[in-house]
C-alpha cells in the first residue's frame, strides 16, 4: 500500500478505487485550509493525482508516480522526473473532441459576434433591426489555419472541413494524413498558413519550442481582418503584441480560452476589450469528459504503482 496525494478532487468512486488500494490524502493547495496537509502529505507521497497546480516534485523524495488529470504537462519539471525515473502519465484522448468542440466555438462565438450582440439583447440595447455595424462574418467557405496536428488540431479541422466547406491550411513537424481530409487540409510553415489563413487556431502544446510563439511579427503576418482563436496554452502567446494587433485593426478579433495567467487578473486588458470573446479555461469542462479523465488518471496511477505499464504514460 502505497501513500498518494490526491491534490485535485476526484469522483467518489475513482477516489475509491485509489482508497481501497493505497493510502490517500485529499489536499487542494489552492485552498488555503489544505495548504498545509498538502505540504506534510507531499513529502511522504509515492504516487500523486491532480491537475493545474504547478508542482515542485524535488519535495516529495519518495515520489514513483504522477498522474496528470491533462494533456498538457507543463505543470512538471520533466527533466528532473526523467533523470530520478518518476513515471508521468497525462490523459490524453478522451477529451480530444469535447476541446475541439470548445475551440470551435469560439471560432463561431468570434466570427458571427455572438457575446457582443447576446449582450445587447441583455442589456436592453437592442431596440431596433441591427445595423452592417453589426453584422458579423461568415464560416463557412472561410480557411482554417491550424497550428498544432495533433488529435485536437485534426478534430478542429475535420469540423472546419467537412462540417462548413472550409479549406484547411496546418502547420506541424511533418504532414499528416488524416482519413476524410484528403485533398481538403494541406500541410505548410509557420509562416505560410499565418499568411493563408483567415481564422487561425491554437492547438499546440506548450514546451520550451512554442513559448511566446505568437508575438508581433507573427500576427502581422495575418491577413488584415483575420481572427485569432487560442484554446491551447497561455503562454505560446505574447499577450501584448495579441492586443497591439487587435487595437491597430489589424485582427478583428480573438477568441480565448487560455492565458498566460489564470484565473485572468481584473486588471488584465483582454477582460474586457471589445475584440475578445474570453472563456474561463472550458476546453474539456463538460460533466463527461472530466470524468473520463479522472478515471484515466485513476487506471494509470494505480496500474504504475503496481508496476505495470499504465494505458497512457507519458514519454519522458
Amino acid at each position: 500500500m502505497a501513500k498518494v496525494l490526491a491534490f485535485r478532487q476526484l469522483p467518489a468512486d475513482q477516489l475509491a478505487r485509489l482508497q481501497s488500494a493505497h493510502e490517500v490524502t485529499v489536499a487542494d493547495p489552492r485552498q488555503p485550509a489544505q495548504r498545509a496537509a498538502f505540504d506534510a502529505a507531499l513529502a511522504e507521497a509515492e504516487g500523486l493525482i491532480g491537475a493545474s497546480v504547478r508542482i515542485d516534485a524535488a519535495l516529495a523524495p519518495r515520489l514513483k508516480a504522477i498522474s496528470s488529470i491533462s494533456v498538457g504537462v507543463d505543470n512538471y519539471d520533466l527533466a528532473d522526473l526523467k533523470a530520478r525515473g518518476v513515471i508521468l502519465c497525462h490523459t490524453p484522448g478522451v477529451l480530444t473532441e469535447t476541446t475541439a468542440d470548445t475551440i470551435f466555438a469560439l471560432v463561431m462565438a468570434t466570427s458571427r459576434r455572438l457575446v457582443e450582440l447576446s449582450n445587447l439583447v441583455r442589456e436592453g440595447r437592442w431596440n431596433k433591426n441591427i445595423g452592417e455595424d453589426l453584422y458579423g462574418w461568415d464560416v463557412q467557405g472561410k480557411t482554417l489555419g491550424v497550428l498544432g496536428y495533433g488529435r485536437i488540431g485534426q478534430a478542429v479541422a475535420r469540423r472546419a472541413a467537412l462540417g462548413f466547406n472550409m479549406p484547411v491550411r496546418y502547420h506541424s513537424r511533418r504532414p499528416v494524413e488524416v482519413p476524410g481530409l484528403e485533398g481538403r487540409a494541406r500541410h505548410g510553415g509557420l509562416d505560410e498558413v499565418l499568411a493563408a489563413s483567415d481564422i487561425v487556431a491554437l492547438t499546440l502544446p506548450l514546451s520550451d519550442e512554442t513559448r511566446g510563439l505568437m508575438g508581433a511579427r507573427e500576427f502581422a503576418l495575418m491577413k488584415p481582418g483575420a481572427i485569432f482563436v487560442n484554446g491551447a496554452r497561455g503562454a505560446i502567446v505574447q499577450e501584448d503584441a495579441l492586443l497591439a494587433a487587435l487595437d491597430s485593426g489589424h485582427l478583428r478579433a480573438a477568441g480565448l480560452d487560455v492565458f498566460a495567467t489564470e484565473p485572468l487578473p481584473l486588471d488584465s486588458p483582454l477582460r474586457t476589450h471589445p475584440k475578445v470573446t474570453p472563456l474561463p479555461h472550458i476546453g474539456s469542462a463538460t460533466h463527461e469528459t472530466r470524468y473520463r479523465m479522472a478515471r484515466l488518471a485513476t487506471d494509470n496511477l494505480l496500474a504504475a504503482l503496481a508496476g505495470e505499464t499504465p494505458p497512457a504514460a507519458y514519454p519522458l
